[in-house]
């Protein structure tokens, strides 16, 4: 009696390896008939072909590992420049203890210019700059990176923390190192300015316009070492940052619009794309806001210290360090898969309303914050 019913499941498994079988064939097509092209040629047309295919091996090992390996990713980072030991706003002659002769010509360094420096150097020098390499631009057979699930997570999140870093290098030249807004601009840190300011995804050669190009890196580490050598001169205090209330109430309010930006997208995203873990954007926007957020984690804690005679004069320190622990709480969120689900769903959890609420709360703090300063 259950012979039918065997052979009826028999005849679908059947069908279902047919399926897979011919899927499988269709796909390795291709590659059969040029491995038997290939075969059939002499070695003055194989070695040519062969040493390109090699090349092209070892290309792509090196993409794929590149895109995968998150060379010193330390969301605890800024504890490494023990910036709370330091009592002392950025551009004022160094301090010593009572009893000691202060050293002549020595002035604060900025800690946010050297956290700034630093994620520039993390993303183009301890890393491979992913946006500008050559397969991925190609993409997947002509289909964008970011178009898939695979091999975009590394560059979305390096794309986010340059967003920090550009926000702070025009912050910098706009306001921080000007005495009142009336001093010249520095040269150097206007260069660093316009080279944050370079395309993110330029290699050597381009076709719009048509011709070399200098590669991305190349340009941010320009960029990295001006920061560097203006410190150098801010420390022999022959340059200036003006670490005023008015300037550290405009880095909050540009900081604040960035992330309400950030925020705005996350939220366009979660509430128009609920396809969970098939959402194949959905990680590149997670991981741009992640990246974001890794930045300015630094960036804002260094701001404490270049700035904390303003916050301690004004109030701020609850407020400031409660805001420096948010930034802190959102980098905990480090899912293995992202997912974009519904918000009351059960099954597919939604990392980007959930990264988005750690995002908000963050912002609120720097309105806040701002409100103060501005009264």
């Amino acid at each position: 009696m259950l012979d039918p019913i065997v052979a009826f499941f028999q005849r679908i498994f059947a069908a279902i390896g047919r399926g897979i079988g011919l899927v499988v064939a269709w796909i390795l097509f291709p590659f059969i008939a040029v491995a038997n092209w290939y075969r059939g040629r002499a070695w003055i047309i194989k070695g040519p072909i062969g040493i390109a295919l090699l090349a092209l091996i070892g290309l792509y090992g090196y993409f794929f590992w590149q895109t995968q390996a998150w060379t010193n990713f330390d969301p605890d980072y800024p504890n490494r420049y023990n910036l709370a030991g330091r009592k002392n706003d950025a551009g004022l002659p160094v301090k010593v203890a009572a009893g000691q002769t202060a050293p002549a010509n020595t002035c604060e360094r900025s800690a946010i210019v050297d956290v700034t420096a630093d994620l520039i150097d993390y993303n183009v020098n301890q890393n491979a700059w992913i946006s500008s390499m050559i397969l991925y631009k190609t993409g997947l057979f002509g289909m964008d990176w970011d178009q898939t699930p695979w091999f975009d997570n590394k560059a979305s999140f390096q794309r986010g923390v340059n967003e920090a870093v550009r926000r702070t290098t025009v912050e910098l030249v706009d306001s921080l190192v000007r005495m009142r807004g009336t001093s010249g601009i520095n040269p150097l840190l206007q260069s660093v300015r316009s080279k944050m300011q370079y395309e993110e995804t330029n290699w050597y050669f381009g076709l719009s316009p048509f011709g070399p190009l200098t590669p991305t890196p190349s340009q941010y580490r320009a960029a990295m070492n001006d920061l560097r050598t203006f410190n150098d001169e801010l420390a022999k205090c022959s340059a200036t940052f003006d670490a005023r209330a008015d300037n550290f109430l405009e880095f909050m309010d540009r900081v604040a619009s960035s992330i309400g930006s950030t925020s705005a997208m996350l939220r366009e995203r979660s509430e128009n794309f609920n396809g969970g873990w098939f959402d194949t954007r959905a990680d590149d926007r997670f991981w741009f806001a992640y990246g974001q957020l890794y930045g300015y984690y630094g960036v804002l804690t260094a701001a404490g210290a270049d700035f904390d005679g303003i916050i301690t004069q004004r109030g701020l320190t609850p407020i400031w360090t409660e805001s420096i622990k948010q930034l802190r709480a959102a980098l905990r969120i480090q899912p293995f898969i992202i997912s974009n689900g519904q918000e009351d769903g059960w099954i597919m959890p939604t990392h980007l309303a959930t990264l988005g609420f750690y995002v908000l709360r963050v912002r609120s703090n720097l309105v806040e914050m701002r409100d103060i300063l501005a009264r």
